[in-house]
């Protein structure tokens, strides 16, 4: 039994059973056992890897994506430029230095990274050395001017509610004591105002989740879009409306049961992206349409990129990593149709490169 499991069950045998999003929450962030204080989450020796840990092309596109629209929006001064979720920082890297090309733009843009562990922001440190960057705890903090923001696989581990529809009502999923380990329990079903809209898609016995933190995380970074311009764009996996149980573990890249050893696994659910377009456009921003990872990049012009790298590779092994890589990132088996993209802008705005038709 982990450490933290045992406090999760001391808490549970005081209090009661605790919702999913309260599991996550410890899980992943606990201050001395949360899964993000482990020494290393990301890349091959990790539990996981990132699109810019597999090609450095993820994030020199992404980055120049931005400078698009910056320039497309009048190149203003003092705007910011800011990751949420940046992990080993290397996208961040990789976006900076591309970006580092652009007539006008180094200096324009400060590098803001929104992180909450002490341990990342340490390992990301290192990685931007030299850059001028600032770390926040929230994306509340980020400052009030135009903003050019990118997410990718952040959404993904905000923390879940799950319910499953009783009736006209809906059962929560929580985590209760099970023995000497823990368990999942539904409670009586109960009107839900927040689901209401949901009795229509679904049936008795559907799954639904929802992530209490996306409507002021979204309300932020669209009011400030809205207000001083820029963009927020999010790269993440799911669809296009939440259905059916997702909450997962992924432990040494393999699926685990995520109640088994708690803070030693990543703890993750798939993104709605229909209530990304619904809160973003309620504080006034416009949403593009949804579109697979692949066809995203593509519009970006990832295989002219890796055709231009192909022909600098230092030896055949290189060139195969390399062309694995693109096809990683792109092809429909792969991460190309698994993962998402949308982003939205101000009104008025010339919308953000990648989503054409």
């Amino acid at each position: 039994m982990t450490p933290l499991a045992r406090i999760l069950l001391a808490r549970i045998d005081a209090t009661g059973p605790i919702t999913l999003a309260e599991f996550m929450a410890e899980c992943l962030l606990h201050p001395e056992h949360g899964y993000y204080t482990g020494e290393t989450v990301f890349g091959r020796q990790g539990d996981f890897t990132t699109a810019p840990e597999i090609s450095q092309m993820f994030g020199e596109l992404l980055g120049l994506a931005l400078a698009q629209c910056w320039l497309d929006q009048g190149a203003p001064q003092g705007a910011t430029l800011a990751e949420a979720g940046p992990g080993r920082g290397t996208l961040m890297a990789d976006m900076l230095r591309a970006q580092g090309k652009v007539p006008g733009l180094p200096g324009a843009l400060s590098p803001h990274l929104i992180e909450a562990s002490p341990r990342l922001r340490e390992v990301q440190r290192a990685a931007l050395a030299g850059q001028p960057s600032r770390w926040l705890e929230r994306v509340d903090d980020l400052p009030e001017a135009p903003l050019f923001f990118v997410a990718n696989e952040f959404i993904d581990a905000l923390p879940i509610r799950q319910f499953r529809r009783e009736g006209a009502g809906w059962s929560e999923c929580m985590v209760r004591r099970a023995g000497e380990g823990l368990g999942l329990a539904f409670t009586p079903p109960e009107p839900r105002p927040e689901l209401a809209h949901r009795l229509a898609d679904t049936a008795p016995g559907s799954i639904v989740e929802f992530r209490p933190a996306l409507p002021a995380l979204i309300a932020a970074l669209a009011g400030r879009v809205s207000r001083h311009g820029g963009v927020a764009l999010l790269i993440d996996y799911g669809d296009w409306r939440s259905r059916g149980d997702t909450f997962q573990a992924l432990r040494d890249h393999t699926p685990c049961d995520p109640l088994a050893t708690p803070g030693t696994a990543d703890l993750t659910a798939h993104v709605d992206f229909e209530a990304i377009a619904r809160l973003a456009t309620r504080a006034g921003a416009v949403v593009t349409a949804m579109v697979p990872q692949g066809t995203f990049l593509e519009h970006l012009g990832i295989t002219q990129r890796a055709q231009s790298l192909a022909r600098v590779m230092p030896d055949n092994a290189a060139l195969e990593n390399h062309i694995a890589a693109h096809r990683r990132l792109t092809h429909p088996q792969e991460m190309g149709s698994l993962f998402k993209v949308i982003a939205f802008h101000p009104r008025g705005s010339t919308p953000p490169p990648g989503f054409e038709p």
